[in-house]
């Protein structure tokens, strides 16, 4: 599953976005961790594409983001990709298919490190110096507002990295509907977006946040879009 360079789909909003999700569980019969792994392995098929190899250093929330990017470091790891994932959340506030697969990177061995909730950059350092590929998988489209402790300090040393930087379906920190960067937000040189642009990708400037935006299938029928976008 490659990105998909044809922009020409459906704008959805936060809501709208909720909706497709919404709508390929009850309605279409596709699970939500069908979805996530779609996701995250359509990223690493992005990546390859791109010819970014990493090193990756894969930095994860709490939410679904945090999920996609669990999925990512298992599938680096399936194509030989180097990658460390930190997770700056107690394991056990994860939940839903992000928990499911958490469980699943943690019994493959790949290298998992446990930040909880404080940031230390020394810990971030270590594993960021070596890393060619930065992957922001912290907050989804469900966050609103400036990011809290420990993603703020979290995010200004990612942008602070000389790594690529690549953002899971929106940097941390842009609010996805206004287009509005909160202090920080991640700077990324691309973007891999879920089923359809964002509102706040079409506002001037954000590039300076969202780098090149790639749209990755996930395995959404036209259809399901087509009513998130009218409902």
């Amino acid at each position: 599953m490659m990105p998909n360079e044809d922009l020409a789909t459906p704008v959805l909003t936060r809501e709208q976005c909720r909706r497709v999700d919404q709508l390929a569980i009850e309605r279409y019969g596709i699970p939500g961790i069908v979805l996530m792994e779609n996701a995250g392995r359509g990223v690493v098929d992005g990546l390859v594409r791109l010819g970014l190899s990493g090193p990756l250093l894969i930095c994860c929330g709490r939410g679904n983001n945090a999920g996609d990017g669990f999925v990512i470091a298992r599938h680096a790891e399936i194509r030989g990709i180097s990658a460390v994932t930190l997770l700056y959340c107690e394991p056990d506030r994860l939940t839903g298919d992000a928990a499911v697969n958490y469980s699943i990177l943690k019994a493959t061995g790949a290298p998992l490190i446990v930040c909880g909730n404080r940031f230390d950059p020394v810990v971030f350092n270590r594993y960021a110096t070596d890393a060619g590929v930065i992957i922001d998988a912290l907050l989804g489209t469900g966050a609103t507002g400036a990011p809290r402790p420990p993603f703020d300090e979290l995010i200004d040393h990612i942008n602070a990295c000389p790594a690529t930087v690549v953002a899971v379906d929106l940097p941390s920190g842009l609010d996805c509907d206004t287009g509005v960067a909160a202090a920080p937000t991640v700077r990324a040189d691309f973007t891999f977006t879920f089923a359809a642009r964002k509102p706040g990708f079409l506002v001037a400037g954000v590039e300076r946040f969202t780098g090149a935006v790639h749209l990755c299938d996930i395995g959404v029928p036209p259809r399901l879009l087509a009513e998130a976008a009218s409902g």
